[in-house]
């Protein structure tokens, strides 16, 4: 079947194949990963922009783009010419079909690649039949496929001993079953979900050693910067690259009301960028602080970014657009945002305690009050009176006698964090939507879609129910109800969201994805469009199987203190292990769907670039990442192994010693095993078709060990809270809920 000319044939490199039978040991014995969709990249599955020609088996989802399908294509036709014409008979559709095995959704799997620390197979493990068949037939045509000597070797001998190197423990996972167990593929592609239909998404750990991050935003200019906001009044830039600036965007430490007190709701809060920020650096601020005679007012500012530095504020340029006196500490709202029509949109709470007391019908039904209301104002401008902005003639109550002209919606309680709906990237639908969380008081959460003129019904009803009796009957209230409410078994104070509308993961387009601060559960809604209801979905995270790619986690803070979306669209999230706005526990969580990405080169885009002046601090995860514990676990059974081996070694006999005079562990013949967070790179084998070596480098995670003035500070403060909380039946939270009010 062979042609003479066999000395050219392609080959690949070899694997260091008992070194990883010994690490498979370890994993499978305290049965660490199970196969999973995952490429040779390290990455999921994808759906090819174009068409594949060659292995088109896997064209609607795979690991193969049209290029890497040319080159597979191209490596066929070298073998090929090594065959005659009954070889292309025999041989042609098992070659095409072991190549093409770098296109199954289940690549890293069969080429064992699911841990980048581990070199991969020569060719992909095959069914015992398929494996027999293939061997019997073209026994010849190994050497065109493998330089891999041992596999080399077994050619001209029976299948037995080539299927056994070939074999993989899992038989579900090898080529063909693969491809007919209808457990593996029935819902290959979507999210993946547990038992109990809960969302199984994974995590990146984007920045940490935060004060209370309570907003993360772009400024739309196309750098790909993010600026991240303290609740203490300091801004921070983070570049594309991962970095910190050393040096802050603002500092208003000093203007700033808030206290290190757990609970405590006042501070930085709010962060927006003008839309035409590029051409007029002009940024927009919302904060607590003491006016005269020591009075507290929440104040709506603009600043402008300097022009020696395009990463420093200018804090000689702020211009008060708006002060608003606050009658007690807590509900101070701050959501900044503007919205597709170009005005800037200010939520504010209803002025704190507990029942909105104040007024006969409370301030969030007040539309005299700017408390408890969605203002909608234009900043390019100012207005008469001597305001610092125009009121938009199209506001719902400008002709309304006693209403302020700059109220657009009402009825709301505290909306802590809200966020306009980019629309679907092809088809433009929902764009424009602003979606809020609203901060309930004894019973209910709720979510809420924004709409003009609307009553959201606090005081008379939280959530669907009522609380206000009196008022709750009152036939003119003729309140919008919410989309989404729960009850306080779920969680105690929502964390409105953002639907994702980002590219990389394209199974979470149109979810609206939030949480709750104190639960610290991740939720999302999945709108129904034919019913116009919204359907709740919780997500999970920590999934061993799911999650275990480079770089992803499956742990985070509990306390969800904030969403945001970057220029790209991809969505984030802000929490902290402690919420007090003076210790640095808060981290920056990106999520990541681990069943399906983007195709490759989707996704990619350019950064303008932007002048550093300031030094730049490179990121340092804290958070282990899956693969991390996957690496200890299996450490800590080879640990058990060799103590069982040591126990049972008859008494007098020597044990065997390292260079160094230590007892040699089962593996200290080879180079031990390294994980993401050791110094030394680990080599890993690609099967590309000239069989080049690749190395893959791992992610170092850094460690910070807490001082023990930090955890002697940290434990009366938290204890306190969570059991006076408890006593009380209170929902003490830093933000966007009551803390200790009087009359809870």
């Amino acid at each position: 079947m062979l042609r003479t000319s066999i000395a050219r044939a392609p080959s690949l490199p070899t694997s260091s194949g008992i070194f990883h039978l010994c690490l498979t040991f370890l994993l499978g014995q305290v049965g660490l990963l199970q196969g999973h969709p995952q490429c040779l990249d390290y990455g999921p599955p994808f759906q090819p922009l174009l068409h594949l020609e060659f292995c088109s088996d896997y064209e609607s989802f795979g690991c193969c783009d049209q290029q890497k399908d040319h080159r597979l294509a191209a490596r066929y036709r070298v073998i090929m010419d090594y065959l005659d014409l009954k070889g292309h008979e025999l041989c042609g559709g098992y070659i095409k079909d072991i190549l093409c095995q770098e296109c199954s959704p289940y690549a890293a799997h069969l080429y064992d690649a699911e841990n980048p620390q581990t070199p991969l197979r020569n060719l992909p493990g095959l069914c015992s039949d398929y494996c027999s068949a293939f061997h019997s037939n073209c026994h010849s045509a190994i050497s065109l496929l493998t330089n891999d000597r041992r596999l080399r070797e077994t050619r001209e001998k029976d299948s037995a001993h080539f299927c056994h190197l070939l074999n993989l423990p899992d038989k579900d996972y090898c080529f063909p079953n693969v491809l007919r167990n209808d457990h593996l593929n029935r819902n290959l592609g979507v999210v993946a979900e547990d038992g109990r239909g809960c969302l199984q998404l994974c995590l990146t750990e984007v920045a940490n050693g935060l004060r209370n991050p309570v907003s993360m935003v772009h400024a739309g200019d196309g750098t790909r910067r993010f600026f991240v906001a303290e609740q203490v009044g300091v801004v921070w830039v983070y570049l594309p690259d991962g970095s910190r600036l050393e040096q802050p965007f603002l500092d208003l430490k000093n203007i700033v009301l808030t206290t290190p007190w757990v609970g405590d709701e006042r501070g930085f809060l709010g962060l927006a960028f003008h839309p035409r920020f590029r051409r007029n650096r002009r940024f927009y601020i919302y904060y607590s602080c003491r006016g005269k005679k020591k009075v507290e007012k929440i104040r709506i500012s603009e600043m402008k970014v300097s022009r020696a530095d395009p990463n420093k504020a200018d804090p000689k340029s702020e211009r008060v657009i708006l002060e608003i006196e606050e009658p007690a500490s807590n509900h101070n709202g701050g959501q900044l945002l503007f919205g597709v029509d170009g005005y800037l949109y200010i939520f504010t709470g209803d002025g704190g305690r507990a029942g909105d007391p104040f007024g006969k019908f409370g301030n969030a039904q007040n539309k005299s009050s700017l408390l408890g209301k969605v203002l909608r104002i234009d900043v390019n401008g100012a207005g008469s009176d001597g305001r610092r902005y125009r009121v938009p003639r199209d506001n719902p109550f400008v002709a309304e006698p006693g209403a302020h002209p700059a109220v657009y919606a009402y009825g709301i309680r505290n909306m802590w964090r809200c966020a306009v709906d980019r629309g679907d990237p092809i088809t433009r639908w929902g764009r424009g939507r602003m979606f809020c969380g609203d901060v309930g008081q004894n019973r209910f959460e709720e979510v809420d879609l924004i709409v003009k003129g609307g009553n959201y019904g606090w005081r008379a009803k939280e959530g669907f129910e009522c609380y206000d009796r009196k008022l709750c009957h009152n036939a003119s209230l003729d309140d919008i109800l919410p989309i989404y409410a729960y009850g306080h078994a779920v969680g105690k104070s929502v964390t409105g969201g953002y639907v994702y509308r980002g590219c990389e993961s394209p199974n979470l387009n149109g979810l609206y994805i939030f949480g709750d601060f104190m639960s610290g559960r991740l939720m999302a809604l999945q709108e129904d469009r034919k019913t116009k209801k919204w359907k709740k979905r919780d997500i999970c995270l920590g999934s061993t199987e799911s999650c275990a790619f480079p770089g992803l986690i499956s742990t985070y803070s509990k306390f969800i203190i904030s969403f945001a979306e970057d220029e790209a669209g991809e969505l984030y999230f802000l929490a902290t292990s402690y919420p007090s706005a003076y210790l640095p526990h808060g981290s920056i969580y990106k999520f990541v769907d681990p069943s399906r990405r983007a195709p490759p080169g989707k996704c990619k885009y350019k950064a303008v670039p932007v002048k550093t002046r300031s030094k730049r601090v490179r990121f340092r995860p804290l958070a282990k990442t899956v693969l991390d514990l996957l690496k200890e676990q299996s450490e800590k059974a080879a640990r058990k192994l060799s103590n069982a081996t040591s126990a049972s070694r008859p008494v007098g006999t020597s044990s065997l010693k390292g260079p160094s005079g230590k007892p040699a562990s089962p593996t200290s013949s080879r180079k031990t095993f390294r994980g993401p967070g050791t110094k030394k790179r680990a080599r890993v084998w690609s099967p590309g078709s000239q069989g080049k070596r690749k190395m893959r480098r791992k992610s170092h995670s850094g460690r910070v060990r807490q001082s023990r003035a930090g955890r002697s500070l940290r434990r009366p403060f938290l204890s306190g809270w969570l059991a006076g909380g408890r006593a009380r039946g209170e929902s003490p939270r830093p933000m966007g809920a009551p803390a200790a009010e009087p009359g809870l």
